[in-house]
């Protein structure tokens, strides 16, 4: 019986010359040890963008340093008792940030879905598919910074076309969107989901159109209607793309804040006073702004743990066990 897994014909051709030069290690050592020599630079990549810098937050979180990483001062919990006793600025950033993430993951997660029906589902048109697609994929392939401008000027009192557009139905708009709160923090969701929900759109379509078409086909002939077929069919044979992009989304929106930044342009004191510092921009300030990196590290440390939580919670509720058992099937 002939091995599945065949090595490349460059593999083979080494060991020939290994064998010619009688080199003494193993031919068998050396069948086992390459796959692990090509995901070696994998691993390296993530040693070294993603462990390496959460051990080195997670040190700096115990330790007092200011101004220079140079000298540093261990403290041990002291940056974490001073998050929830003597920091004032602490709740608010809380609660932004869990108005932020609930209310952009409605956007990222399921309008995104909507948009995947409508786009794979409805519209026939493939062309009209196609430049519904485009319209949400534009802010995800704008850099931050022209997307945020591009929105200043659209909110602009005197010259961005929101308020006229509001005037036009007689519908209240503010004189700046920016600092008058609750306008800004619906500004802030707004941004922030139209650049997130092209990326559900994309895992959803692909999802959809993967959908065999016979079912749909036995549907329509049994007289069911579109409503039926999407709750029935599509959104159950979706489960795992719509836990994928939750999961995903969560964690994104918790540690985002460079949208916010680039738009309330002035840094964390104008996004405070608008009422849209989130706790991953609250970090970001503290750590870069007023130099406190052992406390910007521990705000960060805190933001990890909260979304180690949020992981578990979402595998519990999507039954992600079941998923990982081997099929019952036997092919």
């Amino acid at each position: 019986m002939s091995n599945i897994f065949s090595f490349p014909p460059f593999f083979e051709k080494f060991v020939r010359k290994l064998k010619e030069l009688k080199f003494k290690i193993p031919v068998r050592f050396l069948r086992k040890a390459l796959p692990y020599i090509f995901i070696l630079p994998f691993f390296g990549y993530i040693m070294l963008t993603w462990i390496a810098p959460v051990i080195i937050t997670i040190v700096l979180s115990f330790t007092k340093t200011q101004w220079t990483i140079t000298r540093m001062e261990f403290s041990g919990l002291e940056n974490y008792f001073r998050i929830f006793t003597r920091d004032i600025f602490v709740f608010s950033a809380l609660r932004v940030t869990v108005l932020y993430v609930s209310s952009v993951l409605m956007i990222n997660a399921f309008f995104s879905l909507l948009l995947a029906i409508l786009v794979t589902y409805f519209v026939r048109n493939e062309s009209v598919a196609a430049a519904i697609r485009l319209a949400w994929l534009i802010p995800r392939i704008t850099p931050a910074v022209i997307y945020a401008l591009l929105w200043r000027w659209f909110i602009d009192p005197r010259i961005g076309l929101l308020n006229k557009m509001l005037s036009m139905f007689n519908l209240p708009a503010p004189h700046d969107w920016l600092l008058t709160a609750p306008y800004s923090q619906i500004l802030m969701i707004v941004v922030n989901g139209y650049v997130g929900a092209s990326f559900g759109m994309i895992i959803y379509s692909a999802a959809i159109t993967s959908i065999p078409r016979e079912l749909f086909y036995a549907a329509s002939i049994d007289g069911a209607s579109d409503l039926q077929v999407i709750r029935h069919i599509i959104v159950p044979l979706l489960k795992w793309p719509i836990f994928f992009v939750t999961v995903w989304q969560t964690l994104s929106l918790i540690s985002s804040y460079e949208h916010i930044l680039a738009l309330w342009a002035g840094g964390a004191g104008v996004a405070r006073a608008a009422g849209v510092e989130v706790w991953a921009l609250y970090a970001y300030s503290r750590a870069f702004y007023s130099a406190e990196y052992g406390y910007g590290a521990a705000l960060s440390v805190f933001l990890v743990i909260i979304g180690l939580v949020f992981i578990v919670i979402f595998f519990k509720i999507f039954g992600f066990e079941r998923m990982m058992q081997p099929s019952k099937v036997e092919v």
